[in-house]
This record gives structure tokens, sequence and C-alpha cells, in this order.
């Protein structure tokens, strides 16, 4: 979900000020937002020190690992059907896009996803860990940018449905601080190149150098002073009246702080983030269809009902999931890796090297799909602002 999120339709101009309330209880959409974390710091904190370091790790390892097939995959999953839906409309112009979102959905539709494939192919053809860790660099160089540009997102959505949209400065100021997050999180630690092993594949990285590191500090640094001084002065001049927004702030410093800089920063909360990120994610993606569905219940459609509408897109997505990390990958690599001789090892691909191709090849693809579901120039995202019902209440 990119900064984009934020258009969604809801500039200030556009957007009324009084709070939509057809989502969930104030409270629950911030622990879906990123306010879990607050709860888990704790929960992980006691599991460690009654149970110990090692047994704590192996049961939340265990925990995320199977989690994932029930809110990680159906999160990449998810995106491909809310991309691919009405194709033709969109690709062609006919939902009202625009021609610069026509040209972000070809790059992102057929252009990206054709060069990511083709980049595995080679990989895979040659046999070259240090291609497909190409891949896996990229990959491991965009994360940050998505889950900081989804924090802001968020938070530009939710500030805009509970009535204080963000104003122009205060989205430079929050743009820059996710940006400089993003940044500082990928150069930090300082480390020299070196080989390296994910998925399997053993390649080559580059180094990140102390000046880098130190570079981003300064400007995250910065951009916290800036964030700072933009918040004081939005408090000063609206007083009371931002209290709604404290939420939907807080949500985003734990993507940029928690999930994005110091991912690491508890040994078992670090297996959890990628679950709350998804999590963050699919509350979203529930308000956007079930908003639309509610709409389309009424006259003159008569569509199904929202709650099957909604609960046959997740179960698609729960089984798209698993088909693009589990079924196929498991099918692909049984098939085409064949296994050493006795005393034989791998090459630089390791065991699973159609399992890592398609892994990186989804995550990449996410990150550029989600900057062009989540624009405003996208007519499905009006749904964000609130169903016809909910504005007509």
């Amino acid at each position: 979900m990119t900064s984009e999120l934020l258009a969604a339709g809801v500039s200030p101009s556009e957007v009324a000020l009084k709070p939509v309330r057809d989502g969930l209880h104030p409270f629950v959409e911030f622990l879906l937002v990123g306010g879990a974390t607050l709860v888990l710091f704790p929960l992980a904190w006691g599991v460690r020190h009654a149970f110990g370091l090692s047994d704590a790790e192996y049961a939340f390892g265990f925990l995320t690992f199977y989690g994932a097939y029930a809110i990680n995959d159906p999160h990449f999953a998810v995106t491909y059907l809310l991309f691919y839906k009405d194709v033709r409309a969109r690709a062609f112009g006919h939902d009202g896009g625009g021609l610069a979102q026509r040209i972000r959905y070809w790059a992102s539709g057929l252009v990206v996803p054709l060069a990511l494939a083709a980049w595995a192919i080679y990989a895979l053809y040659t046999h070259s860990g240090q291609a497909l860790g190409g891949m896996v660099q990229l990959m491991f160089l965009l994360v940050g940018w998505h889950y900081a540009k989804q924090g802001f997102g968020v938070l530009a959505v939710l500030s805009a449905r509970h009535g204080v949209p963000l104003g122009v400065a205060d989205r430079r100021a929050f743009l820059a601080h996710a940006f400089a997050g993003w940044a500082y999180a990928w150069a930090s630690p300082a480390i020299a190149a070196g080989e390296f092993e994910e998925k399997g594949v053993v390649y080559s990285a580059f180094a990140h150098p102390l000046w880098l590191e130190r570079m981003t500090a300064v400007l995250l640094l910065a951009s916290s002073l800036w964030l700072a001084a933009v918040l004081v002065a939005k408090w000063r001049r609206e007083g009371a009246r931002i209290k709604p927004i404290a939420a939907p702030v807080a949500g985003f410093l734990i993507t940029v702080w928690s999930w994005t800089i110091y991912s690491s920063f508890d040994p078992l909360l670090r297996y959890a983030i990628p679950a709350l990120h998804s999590i963050q994610y699919l509350y979203f993606v529930w308000l956007l269809r079930h908003n639309e569905a509610r709409a389309d219940e009424a006259a003159p459609t008569f569509g199904r009902p929202a709650a099957v509408r909604v609960a046959a897109l997740f179960a698609s997505a729960l089984a798209l999931g698993f088909v693009l990390f589990h079924a196929a990958p498991a099918l692909l690599d049984g098939a085409l890796v064949p296994r050493p001789k006795r005393g034989g090892v791998y090459d630089d691909l390791g065991p699973t090297p159609y399992f890592a191709a398609l892994f990186v090849f989804v995550n990449i693809h996410h990150y550029v799909m989600d900057h062009v579901i989540w624009r405003r120039e996208n007519p499905d995202t009006r749904f964000l602002r609130a169903s016809p019902q909910a504005r007509n209440e």
C-alpha cells in the first residue's frame, strides 16, 4: 500500500470534516493498523523470561511459520486479485482511471512481471546464485520502502476518515520521515561486502559502508525533528480536534520505527512483524471491498451480500497464496531440481531454487502493484472514504 493510498480520493478539499463511521471500533482499528505491536512487546518479554529464549523462539517461529499460510501468503495473493480485477477496463481506460494510470497499470501488470520472470529464468537456466541473489538484494531494498509507504498511506486515509485530513505540510513531513526511515533501515548496520544466503541461494552482496549509515542517520534525525515540529504546530493550531488521529500517527510511527528501522529489536517479535504488516494491509482490503459490496447490494444491482463477497475474496486469496508459496514451488523443485549424488552438494541456488525465485518474484511484484492499486486515480479507492450507506447515514 503506497503513499498514494492517501489519495484514495481523500485530499483535504474533497473530504468532509465529519468522521466516517463505517469501519471497526477505533480501538480495534488501532490494533489492526499497528497497535497490536505494543501488546506483543510485553507478551514476548514475558514468554522469553518464563520459558527461556531458545524454547520461546522455537514456539514463536513455529507459530508464525504456519500462521503465514492464513495471513502473510493471502496478503500477497489478494494483491493479484485486486490488481487484475476487470483487467480489460483497467488496461484500456474504460474505468475512468486516466492515461497516467493506464501507463502505470501496463508497466506494473505487464512490463515488470515479464522483466522479473526473464531475470529469474536466466538465473535458473544458468544456475547462477549471483543472478538470483541480485533479485534478493532488490527485494531487500524495496521492502523497507513498501513498509514505510504503507504506514504513511494508512495514516493519510485514517486521518481523512476521522475528519482530520493531512495538509500539504503534514504530508511532506510524514513522507520525509517515512523515506528517511527506509533509507536508514537499509543502510544500517554498516557491513562489508561478502557472501550471504537467503532461501538457500548463496550470493555476494554489496557493502553498506559506514559513511552511508551515518549519512542516513543524520537524515533520519532531521526528518524526526521536522515531523515533531509539524505535529506540535498542528496541535497548537487545531487543539483537541487532532485527538482522533493519535492512533493513526502511532500506527505510522510503529510501522517506521518498530517494523522497519528496529525490526530486530526483540528476538521474538521480529517473527511476527510480517504478520502484523499483513494484517494492517488486509484491514484496508476488507474496508475497500466491504464498502464496495455494500454499495452493490442496493438498487439497481442488488448484488450478493457483502459478507459473501468478502468471504469469497479472502478464500480465493488463501487458495492462491497456497499455490504461489507452497504447491507450485514444491512441484517445480521436486520435478526439476536434481538431487546430488551421495556426498555431493547443491550448487549456489540450493535445493529449492524455484521456491526462492517465486518468493522473490511475488514480493517485488506485490510492491509494484500496490503502487498502482492504492492511488486516487484508481476509481475503486473511493470506497475507502465510506460506503454510500454510511455517507447517507
